[in-house]
């Protein structure tokens, strides 16, 4: 849940990295929060049949928003790449493949132009 705080904490940072544990608890716990969200719409019946989202998970969703882009921007940060790599996503299939094998892959060990690896600042800390 710390991984999860510390995206909110860098709310709209853009700057710096993100390695792939940062990464992927908050894709996890914010997957989890949605699915909760989601369900909370469906209990208290403010979804509609024809629409999946409610009022819990619309006002969710746009309170994460800028959080989930920055920590986008920042893991593309620690394998070398600039955050508006992330339009590469537009591209179907290939552009989220593609994201997908970036946000898996292994950060650039040392320094790069964006900052500091994280784990070596985790260590120092």
């Amino acid at each position: 849940m710390n991984w999860y705080l510390k995206c909110f904490k860098q709310y709209a940072d853009f700057s710096g990295r993100a390695g792939r544990t940062e990464f992927w608890m908050f894709f996890v716990i914010n997957k989890i929060l949605i699915f909760l969200a989601l369900m909370i719409d469906h209990v208290v019946g403010t979804s509609s049949p024809d629409n999946l989202y409610g009022v819990f998970s619309v006002l969710y969703l746009l309170a994460v928003f800028i959080p989930a882009l920055a920590v986008r921007v920042r893991r593309l940060h620690d394998v070398g790449e600039s955050g508006w790599m992330l339009l590469i996503g537009v591209i179907p299939v290939i552009g989220t493949i593609w994201l997908f094998v970036l946000y898996i892959t292994k950060g650039h060990s040392g320094t790069n132009k964006w900052g500091p690896n994280p784990k070596e600042e985790m260590t120092l800390a």
